[in-house]
């Protein structure tokens, strides 16, 4: 039922209002058929949108079984359009990249139909139409009638309780035209609502009832002798039941599929701009995952080299006091008071020698003497590659043995000469050598840490040196992460001891620390500078959503036709925006980790990060949610009349 139904359009923006429908009153009863006819203009086509709920009146009351359509929401008139109106429109409004059974199954899907079962009622409707053999044919691979005929079949896929026909006929020849007019008496027949809108005297004949239009206003009313159907027996109640129409849509994980193919098509058709999108996308994730193994390799390589000295110590050291002499000589007794100290493993005392002479035959070298503990190889993380270490034994029965650093080896025993087993003279004491370090790096260049003996530091004390004053102390910690306030403690408990603070710190452990939280922040650098280079990729799919947008302006208003809420607009073009984002992510997560495997056969310090490829791709997946929602839904409120109109 229709009362003073009035619409108007414009009225904003500066452009100008126009009135097209002035009042219109006018009942359809179930069952009847009606032909709504007048010329180009006369505002037929614009009541047909209200009355299929494509459109709002400005004005008056419009009830459909009662009920005032004015106060539906978007929601309510998407599921009258889905479950109640079939429309078949002039230009056929098909979607081009679907096939003739994707078209016509469409209102199914957005009913809750499972694709099974709407492919097979579509079947079923294409088959009795004559277009069996075209199920997987292209609207452009049909002829003008075949198209009609499958929107037809896609206005009784859902039952299609009432058929909106516009112009059904404009654009066929007479044949084709007369057969659609056959299918839409035998529905009419089958006990479907018709409402017919033409120009065609002759086609508005076969209703039973005819309602003239001009300037907006119904002019005339004349009822006709209802033709009888021809006979064709076009899906009845007892041939073909109606499909059984859920309440909710299908869950998001039974519509994919369906969501992917249409979007595989798209990115098909437009294979440049989605590889170009694409690009971005890729070069985003692969510099993310490039960058952050490179920052990680860096790092780890930077730790290893720092580590060849000892991660985890603190050096403790005799220092210079300010009236020009040195402090108090730190003590064996301090060595025990700092291995009190909590989070302290060991600490080892060292009486270093520099300038010293090491002969053996008709060689000589001048070295630097380090003598210790057994544990200083432990707290260095220095292993010995011949022989055997320093052990207890070598400490307290002061033994005269000697380990040999990598340069002084060479120089007494030459490259590949035997040391381990024969005698020295460190100075002029006689020491046997009983192991050879490994080679280290120097932190310095002119700090050969290769050139030394090491001998145990009770022998030192009684045959070399001659007192037990200690030039360092090295301590090892076992918690980097309180490395500076294991270096406090050490400090109050040796300036209680010494009444003073004449003694230096060098706290490896906190260099250390220091070097990998520089190392994390420039990774992190690396990585957000990436990062750009994704959200830059993120801006490119967010382009190319709304051009696609733009571009598929109709087929959003036909899917807006055949009864698709807001929301499932909104779902296909974010879906497609993720996927988009998805392929460009995993092939960037592929590209990144190739370019990586290349820079590591270079010799790049390289160290993929199984989190960090998570997140890039993640960030990528992220960035089609961001960047298409804003299309999706731009996409979801576009008006359906507009949007079949192609603006």
């Amino acid at each position: 039922m229709l009362r003073g139904i009035r619409k108007r359009f414009g009225g904003r923006h500066g452009v100008p209002e126009t009135e097209v429908l002035h009042g219109i009153d006018l009942d359809i009863r179930a069952g009847e058929y009606v032909a709504i006819m007048g010329a180009s203009g006369s505002g037929k086509t614009t009541l047909m949108n209200l009355i299929g709920c494509l459109d709002r009146p400005s004005a008056g009351d419009y009830r459909f079984d009662g009920q005032p359509v004015a106060r539906m929401d978007s929601d309510a008139l998407a599921r009258l359009r889905r479950e109640v109106f079939g429309f078949v429109f002039q230009g056929y409004h098909l979607i081009g990249t679907a096939t003739a059974l994707d078209n016509v199954a469409m209102p199914a899907r957005y009913a809750g139909v499972a694709e099974r079962a709407r492919h097979t009622r579509a079947a079923t409707l294409l088959s009795r139409l004559g277009l069996g053999d075209r199920l997987q044919h292209l609207p452009r691979q049909l002829s003008g009638g075949q198209q009609q005929r499958v929107s037809i079949a896609r206005a009784l896929v859902n039952g299609g309780r009432v058929i909106l026909a516009d112009e059904p006929t404009g654009a066929l020849d007479s044949a084709s035209g007369a057969q659609v007019m056959d299918e839409l008496d035998a529905l009419h027949a089958a006990g479907h609502t018709v409402v017919l809108i033409t120009h065609d005297a002759a086609v508005a004949a076969r209703a039973q009832r005819v309602i003239s239009m001009a300037d907006g206003r119904i002019v005339g009313e004349e009822r006709v002798a209802g033709r009888p159907a021809d006979g064709h027996d076009f899906l009845t109640s007892t041939t073909t039941p109606a499909p059984d129409i859920t309440r909710d849509r299908l869950p998001l994980w039974a519509d994919l599929a369906e969501i992917f193919r249409s979007a595989l098509q798209v990115m098909r058709i437009n294979r440049l701009r989605t590889a170009l999108t694409l690009l971005g996308i890729i070069i985003g994730v692969a510099s993310v995952i490039v960058m952050l193994a490179v920052g990680r390799g860096s790092q780890e390589k930077v730790l290893a080299e720092m580590q060849v000295y000892g991660l985890r110590t603190i050096y403790v050291f005799r220092d210079w006091l300010p009236e020009g002499h040195q402090g108090r000589p730190l003590s064996l007794d301090d060595v025990k008071a700092v291995r009190r100290i909590p989070n302290v493993m060991q600490a080892s005392p060292f009486i270093d020698q520099p300038g010293t002479v090491v002969r053996h035959g008709n060689r000589s070298f001048q070295t630097r003497i380090s003598a210790t503990t057994r544990d200083f190889a432990q707290a260095l993380n220095w292993k010995v590659s011949e022989g055997v270490a320093l052990d207890t034994v070598d400490e307290h029965d002061l033994r005269k043995v000697a380990v040999l650093g990598q340069t002084v080896r060479k120089a007494l025993f030459g490259a590949h000469g035997k040391a381990v087993g024969e005698d020295i003279l460190v100075g002029q004491v006689p020491y046997r050598v009983i192991g050879v370090l490994s080679p280290k790096p120097a932190p310095f260049p002119e700090d050969d840490v290769n050139s030394q003996v090491v001998v145990p530091l009770g022998s030192a004390i009684v045959r070399l040196v001659g007192r037990a004053e200690l030039t360092r102390i090295n301590v090892e910690i076992a918690d980097m992460h309180h490395a500076r306030e294991t270096e406090a403690a050490v400090t109050r408990v040796l300036t209680a001891r010494h009444g003073r603070k004449d003694f230096a710190l060098l706290n490896q452990a906190q260099m250390v620390q220091q070097q990998a939280d520089a190392d994390r922040t420039l990774t992190l650098m690396l990585g957000l500078i990436a990062a750009i280079s994704l959200v830059v990729g993120g801006i490119g799919v967010m382009n190319v959503m709304l051009m696609t947008v733009r571009e598929r302006t109709g087929e959003i208003g036909i899917r807006m036709a055949t009864g698709a809420r807001q929301a499932d607009i909104m779902r296909q073009f974010l879906v497609e925006a993720v996927l988009l984002t998805g392929l460009g992510g995993t092939a960037g997560v592929v590209i990144g980790v190739l370019l990586g495997l290349g820079l590591k056969a270079v010799g790049v310090p390289l160290i993929f990060s199984g989190v960090g490829t998570a997140v890039a791709f993640g960030c990528a997946v992220g960035t089609g949610v961001m960047f298409g929602f804003m299309p999706a839904r731009q996409a979801a409120r576009l008006d359906p009349v507009k949007a079949l109109a192609g603006t």
